[in-house]
């Protein structure tokens, strides 16, 4: 994979020493706005990248590169992936995918029409010990009930309170708490139990956007809580109870880094199957392979996932009276 990186912010700072380790990925350049051009040199001089382009659509027309990955704001996710698919590149696109499910679909006809790749970056559908629930599922008999709480106090939201609307903050931007925080969480449980048949999001909203809110996905047999927060904070938990046992992952549903697994009469057992400790490590290396064999049928897959995500989250906006973008 040749691979050429929109963006210079956080996750780009995450993602460069975590790529290191995964040789099959060459970075070979990285694009993003002139008063980025400092940022990225030095990012391309520490990694290192070949070429660092201030003029994105001359990046996204470098023939070295085969494969871009939109690692920008929420709100740019759109606009920039189709400008990649467009010019005939492979796409990684950051959760969440789009601001819209009618966004995601136009992105996904144009990949259809150029012959590329559409993948969305998100991290626990790739985790080994994600996988191993999915596997175990079955053990716990009839699933009941699934509870997802993602809550943590934001660095930035004394600053929204005192009226400074800083991005994550910012609805005209995709900011909230569910596109920030319970996107984890509904990829969580979409990935396990599929499409609900009932979406409900009960928001707290201040200025237009969701601080903090309460998600409720019913099933034909099972009702699934999806808690997210940035206006304030718990314990970062999610359980998932069947007639049969339980299983409790303690930590986030973006790193699933381990769980305990605990069946009617029997201890509980630890299980951690991880291969690396950063979350990002496994959805890149299964890209890179997804890529290299333009995998298309396991693309579609992936990609019907993330739609019935979008569905979610299309739903959950429309219930809680929320407009982003």
């Amino acid at each position: 994979m040749k691979l050429a990186i929109l963006g210079a912010g956080k996750i780009v700072h995450d993602f460069l020493p975590m790529v290191q380790a995964l040789p099959s990925i060459e970075v070979a350049a990285i694009c993003g706005l002139p008063q980025d051009e400092p940022e990225m040199t030095r990012l391309a001089d520490q990694f290192p990248i070949a070429h660092v382009y201030t003029d994105i659509n001359e990046g996204l027309a470098d023939p070295a590169v085969d494969t871009v990955y939109v690692a920008l704001p929420n709100a740019l996710h759109f606009r920039f992936a189709k400008l990649a698919l467009e010019a005939g590149k492979n796409v990684i696109c950051e959760k969440p995918f789009t601001l819209h499910l009618a966004e995601l679909e136009t992105l996904k006809d144009i990949a259809e029409a150029k012959g590329v790749l559409l993948l969305e970056a998100i991290t626990n559908q790739y985790l080994t010990n994600y996988q191993q629930i999915k596997a175990d599922l079955p053990k716990l008999g009839d699933i009941k009930i699934v509870s997802c709480n993602y809550s943590q106090y934001s660095s930035r939201y004394d600053a929204f309170k005192a009226g400074t609307v800083l991005p994550v903050f910012d609805p005209k931007l995709g900011g909230g708490a569910l596109m920030d925080l319970n996107i984890y969480n509904i990829h969580f449980v979409v990935g396990l139990l599929g499409k609900p048949v009932a979406v409900h999001y009960f928001a707290n909203i201040d200025r237009g956007v969701d601080t903090s809110g309460i998600l409720t996905l019913t099933y034909p047999t099972c009702q699934a809580l999806c808690i997210a927060a940035k206006d304030c904070a718990a314990p970062v938990t999610s359980s998932i109870q069947g007639d049969a046992g339980s299983i409790i992952v303690e930590g986030p549903t973006n790193t699933v880094e381990r769980f305990d697994e605990t069946l009617n009469g029997q201890p509980s057992i630890q299980v951690d199957r991880r291969v690396s400790d950063h979350r990002m490590f496994q959805e890149f290396d299964n890209f890179e392979r997804l890529i290299r064999l333009a995998d298309h049928a396991e693309a579609d897959r992936r990609m019907a996932h993330s739609e019935a995500v979008m569905q979610v989250v299309d739903a959950a906006l429309n219930d809680a009276g929320i407009t982003l973008g």
